[in-house]
């Protein structure tokens, strides 16, 4: 891959009210920008069984949105961690049920805002803190009566590795009550992520919880949709990549090839690998719906272009040089500018193809990044 290219090369001209704030109803009515070695055309998401082939295979990624977002007090005392057996709370604290502006609380306490964003063992979660730099390791930081975390570990910008009191499996549970989905921060509500956002932040068909993001160009498929697409001979598998929060983090190194990616956890069966080998056997298109599949696929992938098994993190950075193997089509909506999202699509389609493409979008106002419209990319 080219090693000399620049993040001010991946930048360009977005006004702020291209970003979308609300999704469109329903789901499949949100625009698509088909985007060929011919031009470009206007299309919308219900289009896409005119729009694909007899025989294309879509892989989605089923990965499910956890409510990664909580808002506890910090206390000094630790309270006691059950080890993995759960329960031993006593403290009749108040829980902290919407976002706070993180003053200090009485008695010396700190409101604090956590957002999860990798899982390290279990009931052991990395996560954004606010205001990071009020936390020591050992303190605790309250959710409400019966759960809280220990601060383990402290590391830059904020980060913190959190122990919860509850087991591993009562985690998820814990977080559905005291919890909030994690918009990204430039879907802006005042109070928090609203009731509907709860549905609409998520796929159809998300199975696997362990996401605080969602993989968006997913977000647009509904059952008709999937149905028709059936009846037309296109068919689809499901992997998992676990989206963290890192992929909003921004890309600060001057030369891309500088840029740390962050790492994500995925998986692809043998089963599922082997099916989506037939497929390409057979001639068919692979079809990735959304960045996260196509970057668990390609980490998947051998030279020769066939699926492993995969069950790991990986940390796959694509940009223009990178020679696709699994791939041949891509569903995602539309990024940010200097983004490594950005990047990837200009890696797949051609970097001047895609600023030609957003230039385009931002004229025709379409809707940007997370709730925004999509684009049907065909590989260069």
């Amino acid at each position: 891959m080219s090693t000399d290219l620049l993040t001010t090369d991946f930048d360009f001209d977005l006004p702020p009210e291209r970003i979308a704030q609300q999704a469109a109803e329903p789901r499949d009515h949100a625009r698509l920008l088909h985007v060929t070695g011919q031009g470009l055309a206007d299309r919308h998401v219900y289009d896409l069984p005119d729009l694909l082939r007899s025989g294309d295979l879509l892989v989605m990624n089923d990965t499910k949105v956890i409510p990664a977002r909580l808002f506890g007090v910090r206390q000094r005392t630790p309270l006691p961690l059950a080890g993995g057996a759960g329960g031993g709370l006593v403290n009749t604290s108040p829980v902290v049920t919407s976002p706070p502006s993180i003053p200090p609380a009485s008695g010396g306490e700190v409101r604090v805002e956590i957002l999860l964003h990798k899982k390290q063992a279990p009931a052991t979660w990395l996560a954004f803190a606010r205001p990071g730099k009020r936390l020591k390791i050992g303190d605790t930081i309250l959710f409400s009566n019966d759960f809280s975390a220990e601060v383990q570990v402290k590391h830059e910008s904020g980060e913190v590795q959190l122990r919860f009191n509850v087991p591993d499996e009562k985690l998820f549970p814990m977080l559905a009550i005291h919890g909030e989905p994690p918009l990204p921060p430039y879907i802006h509500r005042d109070k928090g992520a609203a009731k509907q956002d709860q549905d609409r932040y998520q796929t159809v068909y998300a199975a696997r919880e362990g996401a605080v993001a969602a993989p968006t160009a997913g977000l647009h498929f509904t059952p008709e949709l999937l149905a028709r697409l059936a009846t037309k001979g296109i068919t689809y598998e499901t992997v998992t990549l676990h989206v963290g929060a890192g992929t909003f983090l921004p890309v600060k190194a001057e030369r891309i090839a500088d840029h740390a990616m962050h790492a994500e956890w995925g998986e692809i069966t043998a089963a599922t690998a082997a099916r989506i080998n037939a497929a390409k056997r057979e001639g068919r298109r692979i079809v990735a719906v959304g960045t996260t599949s196509l970057r668990l696929l390609e980490s998947a992938a051998d030279e020769a272009g066939m699926i492993q098994p995969f069950a790991e993190d990986t940390s796959i950075f694509i940009y223009p040089g990178y020679r696709f193997k699994a791939v041949d089509a891509l569903m995602t909506n539309f990024h940010l500018p200097k983004s490594t999202l950005f990047m990837l699509v200009s890696a797949f389609a051609g970097l001047e193809r895609m600023r030609e493409a957003y230039r385009y979008a931002v004229e025709k106002a379409y809707r940007f990044y997370s709730y925004g419209d999509a684009s049907l990319l065909e590989k260069i």
